[in-house]
């Protein structure tokens, strides 16, 4: 049997533990080859992979990034795309390919999968833990724990120039990071782009803090986050090549308003891609290579067009079209209650 192997998307810690896994379990149990494409599905595209075996994934368990190369796109960007990933198929005699990659990657292989009858299996990978369809995403961890050490020291400088700091986060369409790494750094206020905000009240939250005494306010800021219609001006987004809105800058607005309303100096951290890069947690590491395992599993079940999952603690399967063109959103319960409690 021929199982191929690529990464999709950005990069993720845990990416390297899901294909040493994968490696793994084909070699060893099932002696079968692994076929690892290069820079996602340009490399299908291109035929340029390399044949893994245990000797080439050994030492990369805790290494962040990915050995594969990893690139957005898709064969759908090309008029003959996919009938050019199925003759790579047949020529490279393919059994099976597993994708790792998010909410993008994940309905493309979807799509090749269902509608075109391609033996695909998925996982899921995002730290943005926004995939539909499992509880948790590798990498989401090691992100969260980045931005809440990147809290944590930012606290004791703002408390020492009873300063405002405006720390923005990963987070497009979820505010999971601002969420989780908020609630863990003891924040003042999170911004997610989930719940629009009203500049005012963040503002009054900070001065209420400092009327306290308390001399630093931490403002945890999604970069997806978005003001309520017509309580603070924002700059037009720009779009990238793939019509999806370029976030970034909505700290750089926030901080200065911050300031002109309360009266205190503001400052801007963003943490960007920090939070995707270096060695993953022992969390991740594990949940990686449990997805890694259950891939090579769906591929000998030929559960195609199936991603695997985290349900309860159990490793699971479930189809990718679940996933297609949806966002995992935070628990707005839980941010309300930590917002009626916390912020101020």
């Amino acid at each position: 049997m021929n199982i191929g192997v690529l990464t999709g998307g950005g990069d993720c810690p845990g990416l390297n533990a899901v294909i040493r896994a994968i490696v793994r379990k084909a070699q060893s149990v099932g002696g079968h080859r692994v076929l690892g494409f290069y820079d996602s599905w340009d490399g299908v595209l291109e035929k340029r992979y390399e044949e893994l075996d245990i000797s080439k994934v050994r030492g990369i368990l805790p290494k962040g990034g990915t050995i594969l190369g990893t690139r957005r796109g898709s064969p759908f960007d090309y008029p003959d795309g996919v009938q050019r990933t199925k003759q790579v198929f047949a020529d490279l005699g393919l059994d099976a390919l597993v994708v790792i990659g998010g909410n993008g990657s994940l309905t493309v292989a979807s799509m090749l999968a269902d509608d075109h009858g391609l033996p695909i299996v998925g996982v899921p990978k995002t730290i943005d833990n926004d995939v539909v369809g499992t509880d948790a995403t590798f990498g989401f961890q090691t992100a969260v724990q980045i931005a809440t050490d990147a809290i944590d020291r930012l606290h004791t400088t703002a408390e020492s120039h009873d300063r405002v700091m405006v720390i923005e986060v990963m987070g497009r369409d979820a505010g999971w990071i601002a969420l989780h790494a908020g609630i863990a750094g003891g924040a003042t206020a999170i911004l997610v782009p989930e719940v629009p905000f009203n500049i005012a009240e963040v503002a009054a939250i900070v001065s209420k803090r400092h009327d306290r005494g308390r001399y630093a306010s931490l403002v945890v800021v999604a970069e997806g986050a978005k003001p309520i219609a017509g309580t603070l001006e924002v700059p037009e987004p720009q779009l990238d090549k793939y019509g999806r809105e370029m976030h970034g800058s909505i700290s750089q607005v926030i901080a200065p308003e911050l300031s002109r309303l309360t009266g205190f100096e503001s400052r801007v951290v963003q943490l960007g891609h920090v939070q995707r890069g270096g060695t993953p947690t022992a969390y991740d590491r594990v949940l990686s290579t449990r997805f890694g395992l259950a891939a090579v599993d769906a591929v000998y079940a030929k559960a195609f067009g199936d991603m695997v999952v985290l349900n309860c603690g159990r490793i699971e399967r479930v189809s990718m079209s679940a996933t297609r063109g949806k966002t995992r959103t935070i628990d707005l319960a839980l941010f309300q209650d930590v917002a009626e409690t916390f912020f101020g």
